[in-house]
Formats: structure tokens, sequence, C-alpha cells
């Protein structure tokens, strides 16, 4: 019985209780379960110093972080935020978190003192309705519609991220981050203010009501003070004004966010931060309104504030800056002193966030914790290497359930709205439990990693629809995202104009269906079958959850969802299982050519190295695993049933597009992004780290060890700028660049890995790989940065489920090094890669070697030469497969399917302090 529909998921504060420390506040509230109605009382303490990134928090407060009924009228007087136990945290402070004072209030007395103490000042809230209705009067270029003649134009036009040149032609004199802006501050001895955000909405969202909130704020501040004359002309005369795209300089935004957190006890975009001219922060904030109201300062009374403190008090402003850098650096390090994990500590961390992830399961619509929902694929990597722990150690109920959670998690998500059933591809997030209602927004980074989770369930179910599923997500890719030299595009944004010329944009306006329009497109009785598989409903269908459409946005529309198995459609309209799939297939075929005529949703054509390694990665694994569907399977749009092989073009097309615009080969330099021309900012620890992983997947699908050579070139690159040599593990910034006030260990797991998790998994590998001195030092390099992270295991391991996967694949079975030795890309040795991958096994490797290929043949010898000498062994030119582990190898084979038995075998169990890397293969 689908819910009633109701204006909001209430909250209310029952009691407050200021703690006897200032910088912690405890309260009451009572919430309504969001299944049963249920409402429960919850005590939670606050630690207002602590810098915390949640993707599925619950938020009390102004309606802008929570749907308190309707965001025009003002129910609440004060903002807190609440987190239910289950959410995720970085911990970027964690036990070292300190209450740090604002320099403000330092050097003004106190918030109170300064007329900054209300916490409007921390975040503020616009009507809804103008949310909506400014926001979205924009073209695809961020530029106001209708022809409007601008003139203003300042050095954002000049840039290539589409975030800062949407703001190229407001009056306010923006810089972007760099020297010009730097040096102008400390010439003219003025404060800096600091405005970073987006053009798509932040990985971690605030919840489910707010659909984009982040961004909305965004385009809000903007058209509210940024385009308003007499606003700018203060920030121009007063401040030195930078904008920032949080994208694009991910280092900047962490330094000031989690400033921003530590002293204003939570944090968000719009990034508002004012700042001396030697870059140390005053204060910050997030969304202010341009006027005082309900008692709370407005942009242009905190503008005139900060310049008057600044003219009083500069001295005091910049100490405490000092001291305030200062504690947060201490507060964010982490380091060991020890290269050694504690014993016990990496068995242990897979069960650990195994069970943690657990409890807050979803037994019947899949996934983990409460809506907001967001298909965090690092959940499903974990519970998948849980399930083959367990199953290696004869668990056989205790992994059959961690393999339910994440069949059954990604079957819900497959079957959900939050799913592109028409042109493929995964939104953002579900903001209620169905999986069905989303946030429109595409992002690649959410593209890559749910492929690879979905071929390993395929891998390990044999089912083809999840083989299907990353079919769907790599064609979407392949038709709607990739440069035509092959790089591929960061996102789709989640608001389009409902018609051409409308006068703003609406979200999910390209998505979404009304029954008239099926039925125009299809005919009635096709689009009645259709609407039974769909549940597509005359009156809309956004109604199964209160928190689907809490605000009627979505009256009379349909978001597609399978609420039917194919086979229960079937037996109810009186078709075949598939006749019903060629019918929904070429319905979904009609429906996609109608809906491109559609005004598409912005596209970010930036590409993003990080992005692309993840994209790269998807793409090689496909190309072999998907040689393991069932002879005769059949595929409907928008899936195109394409050669495997294709992916692995697309792969290395991608691979190549980055070395060619964003490398440097002199220097061995990434920069980080790519938009008509390469960006100024760096690459940063992400971008090496996934773009290595990638190069690995891409190496054992196609055996080409030029992108093996590169990944060994990267990661040498990555130890020079990232690593911390004496404390272990890598900082997310290179050392040497004064504009940011300290480097962080980024650890957790979300939206997208740390760069650190990647590194632990990658440093495993290219140790299994090699052999030697470079073996051993790989391998020592993982283990020290896994003891950087291991009290983070210890305490949250459910905030770093990538992490703890290293942690077990350093603890388990020594590596299989599967060592196919053939002609690369002859038949026989394409049979038997492909057979490689078909078994899913975290713990194995894939080395191809051709000893007809003079390169190969070289890099081997440096790198391998055991394996290299195994491979010269090769029987009559017969590609051959040698399994190999725990210093001993089995009985080479010829054809796939032995080598397929062999895979399916059980590990030989050894301890890793009985495995010496890189030198199994004999």
């Amino acid at each position: 019985m689908p819910a009633e529909r109701w204006p909001g998921n209430r909250s209310h504060v029952d009691a407050l209780t200021p703690c006897a420390k200032s910088n912690i506040i405890q309260f009451e509230f009572d919430r309504r379960g969001s299944f049963s109605g249920a409402r429960r009382a919850q005590r939670i303490k606050f630690d207002s110093t602590s810098s915390i990134h949640t993707s599925e928090a619950f938020h009390v407060g102004h309606a802008m972080f929570c749907n308190i009924a309707r965001c025009d009228s003002v129910r609440v007087k004060f903002v807190l935020r609440a987190f239910h136990t289950r959410d995720r945290f970085s911990h970027s402070l964690g036990k070292n978190a300190l209450p740090i004072r604002t320099p403000l209030e330092a050097a003004a007395g106190g918030l109170r003192s300064s007329g900054l103490s209300d916490p409007s000042f921390r975040q503020q809230s616009p009507n809804r309705s103008t949310v909506r209705a400014q926001s979205n009067m924009r073209g695809d270029d961020g530029t106001a519609d209708g022809g409007v003649v601008h003139k203003f134009t300042n050095r954002l036009s000049k840039e290539q991220s589409p975030y800062l040149l949407q703001h190229a032609r407001n009056p306010v004199d923006w810089f972007p981050w760099g020297q010009e802006a730097f040096s102008k501050a400390l010439a003219e001895d003025k404060p800096i203010f600091l405005s970073g955000c987006s053009n798509f909405s932040s990985p971690v969202a605030a919840s489910s009501v707010q659909k984009s909130v982040v961004k909305r704020l965004c385009h809000v501040m903007e058209v509210e003070s940024f385009e308003n004359e007499q606003v700018a002309n203060l920030m121009n005369e007063w401040f030195v004004n930078i904008k920032v795209d949080r994208e694009e300089r991910p280092d900047v935004d962490k330094v000031y966010m989690t400033y921003v957190q530590a002293t204003q006890g939570g944090g968000g975009w719009p990034m508002s931060v004012f700042l001396t001219p030697d870059l140390k922060p005053i204060v910050g904030g997030t969304y202010f309104a341009p006027e005082d109201k309900y008692g709370r300062p407005g942009f242009k009374t905190v503008l005139k504030r900060v310049k008057e403190v600044w003219a009083t008090k500069k001295d005091a402003l910049r100490e405490a800056g000092d001291q305030v850098v200062q504690q947060l650096a201490e507060a964010t390090s982490a380091s060991s002193t020890s290269q050694d994990l504690p014993e016990g500590i990496a068995q242990q961390a897979v069960q650990l966030c195994a069970n943690q992830l657990t409890k807050g399961f979803d037994s019947k619509l899949g996934g983990f914790g409460l809506p907001p929902k967001f298909p965090r694929p690092v959940e499903i990597a974990v519970m998948l290497q849980r399930y083959k722990r367990l199953d290696q150690s004869g668990k056989e109920t205790a992994a059959n359930k961690a393999l339910d959670m994440a069949l059954s998690s990604l079957r819900c998500m497959a079957r959900g709205g939050v799913h592109d059933h028409v042109g493929g591809g995964f939104h953002r997030y579900s903001v209620d439990e169905y999986w069905h209602v989303p946030h429109f927004e595409k992002m690649l980074y959410d593209q890559g990693q749910l492929v690879n989770v979905y071929l390993d369930a395929f891998v390990i179910w044999k089912e083809t629809q999840y083989a299907l599923v990353a079919r769907d997500i790599l064609d979407y890719l392949r038709r709607e995202m990739t440069h035509a030299d092959g790089g591929i595009f960061s996102a789709e944004d989640a608001d389009s104009a409902e018609f051409e010329g409308a006068a703003r944009k609406k979200e999910g306006a390209f998505y979404v269906w009304t029954n008239q329009e099926i039925e125009e497109v299809l005919g009635e009785e096709r689009a009645a079958v259709f609407a039974t598989h769909y549940y597509v409903k005359p009156d809309g269908n956004c109604d199964l959850s209160r928190m689907s459409d809490p605000h009627n946005e979505f009256v009379g529309k349909n978001v597609l969802i399978e609420r039917k198995s194919f086979a229960e459609t079937a037996a109810k309209v009186g078709h075949s299982v598939e006749d019903l799939a060629e019918i929904i297939g070429q319905c979904r075929e009609e429906l996609y050519a109608f809906r491109q005529r559609r005004p598409s949703p912005q596209l970010d054509d930036k590409v993003i190295v990080a992005w692309n390694g993840l994209a790269i990665s998807a793409f090689s694994r496909a190309s072999r695993i998907l040689g393991l569907e069932p002879q005769g399977l059949q595929y409907h749009f928008p899936v195109t049933g394409c050669n495997p092989k294709e992916y692995l073009h697309a792969a290395e097309k991608a691979a190549a597009f980055i070395r060619a615009k964003l490398y440097d080969e002199k220097a061995k330099r990434l920069c980080r992004s790519y938009r008509q021309r390469p960006s100024v900012a760096p690459g940063f620890l992400d971008d090496y780290s996934f773009l290595i992983n990638g190069l690995l997947d891409l190496y054992e699908a196609g055996g080409d060890t030029q992108w093996l050579s590169w990944a060994l070139e990267l990661q040498t690159a990555q130890d020079d700028q990232f690593l911390d040599k004496v404390g272990g593990g890598y900082y997310s910034t290179a050392e040497g660049d004064s504009s940011i006030l300290f480097r962080v260990k980024e650890d957790y797991d979300g939206a997208e890995p740390s760069g650190n998790s990647v590194a632990a998994l990658n440093l495993l590998r290219l140790s299994s790989l090699l052999s030697g001195d470079m073996s051993e030092q790989f391998h020592r390099t993982a283990e020290h940065l896994m003891s950087v992270f291991e009290a983070k295991v210890r305490e949250v391991a459910m905030a770093i489920p990538l992490m703890c996967c290293a942690f077990d694949s350093f603890a388990g079975p020594s590596k299989r090094q599967i060592v196919i030795a053939g002609v690369k890309h002859a038949p026989d040795t394409d049979a038997l890669v492909t057979a490689a991958h078909s078994a899913y096994d975290p713990d194995k490797i894939i080395l191809q070697i051709d000893e007809t290929d003079a390169v190969d043949q070289e890099f081997w010898k440096v790198h391998n030469p055991m394996a290299l000498a195994m491979a010269r062994r090769s029987r009559e030119g017969k590609a051959l497969a040698y399994v190999c582990q725990n210093f001993t190898c089995l009985a080479p084979v010829s054809d796939p399917q032995s080598l397929e038995q062999l895979l399916r075998s059980p590990p030989a169990a050894a301890k890793v302090t009985n495995f010496k890397p890189g030198s199994t293969v004999k």
C-alpha cells in the first residue's frame, strides 16, 4: 500500500540543552520513521568541531536542510545538524578535534560582539520558490536566457570551468584562484572573499527533499548578490574576490571547507570564506541572503562588518588566523611511526565494516541506511569481498547473507527510478526508500564504479541481468558522454527546460513522463503494456513514499520504475517473456527518440582525470567479463549488444586522450582536467591513484605493456609528490604549493573512493605483478599506508569500506598470478584471457606475456624475469595459462574451460607474512 502523501518529514526538537563544553550541543528530537510512520526519540551529541561528511544525513533546523513542511515559512529559529548514527564520517578531525574559534571571534571578542553570532551566519535559507525561480533562469552556458546583453565581463571569461564561466558576466570583479589575486590582495592590503561551489551538486548531499539544494543555493546567491550591482560594488571596493570550482580545485575546497566545518559546526555549499591577504581564514559560512531578515545579518552587513574589523584589528586577525591554521593542520594530521600493521586488524577489517553496514541494511528494498539512498558502490564491493572470505572459509550461510545484501541492493537500484531506463546510466541518488524518485543529475564517478560492481555480481551469480545493466551504463557513456578524441565527460545536470523558450528550468524535466505523452508516442495498446511494467499512472506515480514528492513537484508526472519482473508483467499482459522484452525495448527506443527532441540538461564537458580512471577500469574489465555472456543473449535498447572488444577500444582511447592532453611526459605530471585545453590545476592524489587503477585493469584486459609501464611511471610520480615518507600514507595535494595552507590525508570512501584506499590496492597489485626490490618497496609502502588508517578501521570501518578491502587483501591468501603466454590478441590467447576473468577473486592478478613481442620481452626481463622464463616454455606456439600461488605453479592449461575450473577451486591458504611479493612465478 503506497504511503500517503504528506508535506514533509517533520522533525520536532523537544529539548535543547547546552552541555558544559560550549562546543557541544546535546538535544533530543522525535522523527517519524520513513517506513512505518512510527515516532522514535534519539539523543545525539554533536561535536561542532568535527569535520563531518555525510551522504545520508538527517537534518534538524531551518527548512533549507530538511523538509519541515514548506520553505516559505520560518518554522525553526536555529540551525542544527543531527546525524543518524549510521551516517558516514570522514573524521578529518576525529579524536583530534579542537574547540576552534574563528579569527573574527578572537579579534572582535567573539561572534556575539561582532554582531555575527546568529546561527544564520552559518547558514541561511531563501524562500524555496525563490530558489526554483531564480536558479533556473539560465542557459546551458550558465548565462541568462533571452539574448540579454551583459555589460560586465571579468577575468573568469578566460577560464575553462563551466561553473566559473557562469560568473564571468557578474559585476563582481572575480579572480580565479591564483597568484594574480593573491598579489593584488597583498599590494592593496585587502582581505579576500573566497566563494566556492561547482556547476553540479556535491558527492555529499544534504537531505532527501533538497534535490540539489547545494547547486541551487550557489545559483541563488549569484542572482541575489553577485549579479546585484550594489552588492558587487561593495565587494569590489573592500575585497579581492576569488571564485573556485571545487571540482577543479578540490584541494582549495578541502582546506577551507574543513575550516568552515570546524568553526561553524557544519558545512555546505556555496562556501563563503573571508581570508587575510596571505590566505589565512578570518570567518566563513555558506549561503547568505543579501539583506538582513529574521534577525539575521545579510551579506551586505557581513561584508561591512568584516571590512570594519579588518580596518581596526588586522594584526589580531592575522595572528588568530595563524593559530587556526596550526590547529587545523594538527587536527587533520594522520601518521604512523610504525610501518607494520598491528596483529589481527587486517584480518578483521572487512568483517567490522560488513557488520556495521548490515545494521543499516534495508532487507525489503535494498541499500544501506535511510533515504536519501545513494548507490555507494564501495559498500557493495566490501560486502562481495566479505562473501568471498566467508565462502572460502566454508561458512556458507553467512556468505550467502552477505552476497544477498549486495545482490538485492543491485537489483533494486537497477529496477528503480534512480536508473534511467530509457537512456541508460544512473542518476545521483534516490530521495525515497524505493530507489524511485531521484535527484536526476548523472555523474561519471557513479557510472564507472557501478559498472564494476554489476560486473562482479554477474561473475559471481551468472545472472545476465547484471551484465545487461553494466552494458546499459557503458553504452550510455559511449553515446552521450564521450569526447570525439576519447575522453569521457564529467556530468549531466538534473535541471532542464520543459520546452524551448521556457523561462526557467525544472528538476527532472528531461526524464519524467505524463501518461498522455507515452500514449501519444507508443499508441494505446503498447502504452498499456509499457505502463503496466513501469508503473505509469494517469495522475503520476510519485506516490510510493511520503518522501518521493513532498512538495508536489511531480504531480501528473511519472518516473519509470519496474515494480514487476518481466515474468510477472508477461503473465499479466498475455505475452511471452521474450516477446515482452522485445516490445519494451522498442518502446524505450521510441521514447528515447522523442525525449531527444526535448531541451537537454546541461552537459559538463570537462574531462577529469580521476573520474576517467574509474571509467577506464570499467570499460576494460567489461571487455573481458562480458565475453562470458551466454551465446544467443538478446539485447534491447538502450543496450546496443556490441562486441565487448569495443569497450576495450573505448578504454584505450580514454587513456590515450589523458596521456596526450593531460600528461607532461618530461615532468611526469598530470593536469587535473581538460576542457578545450588543459586546466591550470595540477593533478591530485585521486587523479593519479584512480588512473593507475584503470591502467592496471586496462593492461590485464588487453595485455599492452605500455599501459602497465605508464602505471609504474605514474606510481613513481605519485610517490614523489604525495607520499609521506616518514609518517606513511598519501597527502591529497602535492608538496610545494604555498597557497595550500595544510595538507590532508583523505580517508573517506564516499561517492568517490579515497585516493589512499585506491592507492593501497594499487600498491598490492603492483607488488604482485613485479619482482625484486620494486615489488618489496611497493609492499612496504602499502603496509605503512594502511598502518596510518588502522585506528579508523577500528573506530568507524563503514566510513572506509575500500580501505577495509585493502586490509583484507593484505591479510588474505597470497595473490593468484595467472600468467598467460601467447601471441597477443590471437584467438587462443584471447580465449584464455577472457577465462582468466571468469572468477570473482580479489586476490587475482593477470600477466600477459607475448614471447614474440620485443617490447614485452624487454619489460618483463627487467620487472619479472621469472615470469618471462615461464612464458618462453610455451609449447609449439600454443597459448598457455599458468596459475601460480604461494611459490607453486600448477601444470599449464591451454583450453579456457580448464582454466575456469582451476580458478573456481579454493585458493591455497597462506599468510601474508609467508609470502614474498613478486617471487611466486617460477
